[in-house]
């Protein structure tokens, strides 16, 4: 599995990089041990689809792109110090795919299961969700391979919206005569406080204004600006609240508009979704050694449209370790064996019941 996790991670994958997913994807055949059975070319990249046929059918899910940009694998190489091994990807998510193929493998025969790996999960699986939503119809389960919480496996994800805000003002020279302008930039600015307070902690409900654009030059009164807004809540009641709320933003400024688009790329997986999976993992875990604890987090994964078709979900099945999306992210390489006890046994556990 060390061998497989090094020639994954040493496959350059960034999910902006289409052609360089497709050439890592050989890298990935390896490790599951043979080609998939559909490649779906859309919106210009590749997903890959492995069937086995039988029914309940279990729907295993797993993302080869990673956030790191090509080259990163010059200067930060794979390497492993005892049990920790370090690499662009991983920990999100290359050594679920390593967990996937050994359980696979291990399998004799292979009844009953899916495995969808998709190559644009960290731009939010634009491409691919309606692979993702057609192969989970008529599942019985979708497990995901996405990296575990700790010792902690994910039964609740928040779902994730991305809105934007536009302002509209008037442009006018800064100089000779502002007045005749209406500042795109301020009437922003007034707007970010309201768009901050629509967010209910209480309720895990977050509203971030991420990211703000505006300006043409240094001398012109801004006719335009933008504020990006990330948007994280735990059910569908908040999703529509904080929707509605931001779609009732007002101008304060004479002259400006404001207009929002956006929505909620990510439903979320409510914990009602992953229970009585989760209780097939602890059932499963007294058996091998690892009984996982429940982690609810605020991170958004493939499993949380799978969740919100009615598919029970259980995620966070890939490997231990930490640092996601950060410089130096690190996988457990001891864990890598009992995740896959585990994978193996929960395939087994919802085939019989």
């Amino acid at each position: 599995m060390k061998d497989a996790l090094e020639a994954l991670v040493s496959a350059e994958s960034p999910s902006s990089d289409p052609a360089a997913c497709a050439k890592a994807a050989r890298a990935l055949f390896d490790v599951i041990g043979r080609a998939p059975d559909q490649t779906v070319a859309t919106g210009g990249r590749e997903h890959y689809v492995w069937r086995w046929p039988g029914t309940p059918r279990v729907l295993l899910l797993g993302h080869l792109d990673t956030v790191w940009p090509a080259g990163t694998i010059d200067r930060w190489p794979f390497a492993v110090d005892g049990d920790r091994a370090t690499g662009p990807g991983c920990f999100d998510m290359k050594a679920g795919l390593v967990v996937a193929g050994e359980a696979l493998r291990s399998l004799d025969p292979i009844e009953g299961v899916t495995l969808v790996v998709n190559t644009d999960e960290e731009l939010g699986s634009i491409t691919s969700r309606a692979l993702i939503e057609s192969e989970a119809r008529g599942a019985g389960a979708t497990l995901v391979l996405e990296p575990g919480h700790g010792d902690a496996v994910k039964v609740a994800r928040k779902g994730v919206g991305m809105y934007t805000l536009r302002v509209g003002g008037r442009a006018a020279h800064a100089g000779l005569e502002p007045e005749n302008g209406v500042n795109a930039i301020v009437e922003a600015a007034l707007q970010v406080p309201a768009i901050a307070a629509i967010a209910d902690p209480a309720r895990g409900t977050t509203v971030t204004p991420t990211m703000m654009s505006a300006g043409s030059a240094r001398n012109v009164v801004p006719a335009e600006a933008t504020v990006q807004i990330d948007v994280r809540v735990s059910t569908m009641a908040e999703a529509g609240r904080v929707d509605a709320a931001l779609r009732d933003l007002t101008a304060s400024l004479p002259g400006a508009t404001i207009d929002v688009d956006g929505d909620l790329n990510r439903p979320p997986l409510e914990r009602a979704m992953s229970e009585r999976l989760y209780a097939f993992a602890r059932e499963v875990g007294g058996g091998i050694g690892w009984v996982p604890g429940p982690a609810e987090v605020g991170g958004g994964s493939d499993g949380n449209f799978t969740a919100a078709m009615g598919v029970p979900t259980l995620d966070g099945l890939g490997g231990r370790g930490g640092g996601a999306h950060a410089e130096g992210e690190w996988i457990d390489l001891s864990s890598l064996p009992v995740r896959v006890a585990m994978l193996r046994g929960l395939i087994e556990r919802i085939r019989r019941a």
